[in-house]
């Protein structure tokens, strides 16, 4: 079933595209490549060994015609890690995130809209250093969001969509997690409905000449639970070029999630302190082979 979810929302979306044959679309993204790699032959320094990798792809396709105005946008990133003798592959970065945005123009800058997003990871999560056990998968969790309400678009570079009903669900299909409540799930359950309000945010701009920004802002209140703790997932991306094929990409998120538990550490890093949730941050930043484009067409 996952599986088919996932498959059947990037389907669609690339043959509705395909099937606009006369209409008018803006199309653009970033995908990299970035490889690393250290080793020592008898370093009277010290250090250890180390390959890594990452990979992101990160596309928009908006198109405009009278006042339809559809927005869709697709966020991938996976990275490994390799250190040491006899180490094992360590997950540096893992991100699904699909969004899609239908409107129709009510003012000159306001659309009433609808939105739909897709967020998960591709493989397992560990809680390194212990690699036995499992603490995420795909879909393990997977947030669905979908919203109606009105977006504000002043130009092609930023938009605000505010939904004061927007319907979220929380999957765990993992029996283990789901057993655990994983997630805000209730012990043995799958999914958990949230209905709440939803703003967000998207700003994507070449800021400089070969230098990109691309950040959203995503802020989600749930009537049903404790709705006065904000839910808030901010991203950014900021590409460098540096030559036709070369540049160098940072990338960070930062996310609070009220149903997502964390363990805490006391200052000599294995005992336990407490659980709850916490303020989640990731950077990446990575130099290696890239391509950023930016279309016009009527396809």
């Amino acid at each position: 079933m996952k599986t088919i979810l996932l498959a059947l929302f990037i389907l669609s979306t690339a043959l509705i595209a395909n099937a606009q044959k006369d209409t008018v679309w803006r199309k653009g993204g970033l995908l990299s490549l970035n490889l690393s790699q250290v080793s020592f032959t008898n370093w009277a320094g010290g250090g250890q060994n180390s390959v890594a990798g990452n990979a992101l792809v990160n596309y928009f396709a908006s198109y405009k015609r009278g006042k339809i105005a559809w927005d869709n946008y697709i966020d991938l990133g996976y990275g490994i890690l390799m250190q040491g003798k006899n180490a094992h592959l360590i997950k540096s970065d893992d991100k699904i995130d699909l969004t899609s945005k239908f409107g129709r123009q009510a003012s000159k800058h306001w659309y009433y809209s609808a939105l739909a997003n897709f967020r998960s990871q591709f493989a397992a999560g560990y809680n390194y250093p212990n690699d036995q056990d499992v603490i995420s998968k795909f879909f393990a969790p997977a947030y669905v969001t979908v919203g109606l309400g009105m977006d504000y678009k002043p130009g092609k570079n930023f938009s605000l969509f505010l939904s004061p009903a927007s319907a979220r669900f929380i999957f765990v299909l993992d029996n283990d997690l789901s057993d655990k409540g994983a997630y805000g799930v209730d012990p043995g359950e799958k999914v958990r409905t949230e209905f709440g309000a939803l703003l967000k945010a998207i700003y994507n701009k070449d800021i400089a000449t070969n230098i990109n920004l691309m950040t959203s802002l995503d802020l989600y209140s749930n009537y049903l639970d404790k709705p006065q703790n904000i839910d808030v997932n901010w991203q950014m991306l900021l590409g460098l070029k540096v030559s036709k094929f070369i540049s160098a990409s940072i990338s960070a998120q930062l996310l609070y999630d009220d149903n997502t538990q964390l363990t805490f550490y006391k200052d000599d890093g294995v005992t336990v302190d407490h659980t709850g949730p916490g303020t989640q941050f990731k950077e990446v930043i990575g130099i290696g082979f890239a391509y950023k484009f930016t279309r016009y067409g009527t396809r």
